[in-house]
């Protein structure tokens, strides 16, 4: 049965080898795939860190403008939650794309 293998293949430290190998890229639980599944999930958060930094530097910002006086607290709350006085009426006027 031997010789029907091609020569490399009868060495005994190229088969540890190939079997070394087989094991690492498939059965070990860091295998290959793992590898890439893991590498794809740390791209995918380090793109959403990105995307939070961005949004609590807005939310600092917006804390800054309301933390001014009392002028800018009335300003960021008719802006953003749209608040009126009692006499008041609000319109809404948005742009089309």
């Amino acid at each position: 049965m031997l010789n029907k293998l091609p020569k490399p293949f009868r060495n005994f430290y190229v088969l540890t080898a190939i079997v070394f190998f087989l094991w690492m890229l498939l059965l070990d639980p860091n295998n290959l795939i793992a590898r890439f599944q893991l590498g794809a999930k740390l791209r995918s958060l380090e793109n959403e860190k990105e995307y939070y930094e961005e949004k609590i530097k807005e939310v600092e910002k917006d804390r800054d403008e309301l933390f001014g006086d009392k002028e800018s607290i009335e300003k960021f709350a008719r802006e953003k939650y749209l608040m009126k006085k009692e006499t008041e009426d609000i319109f809404i006027v948005e742009k089309k794309d």
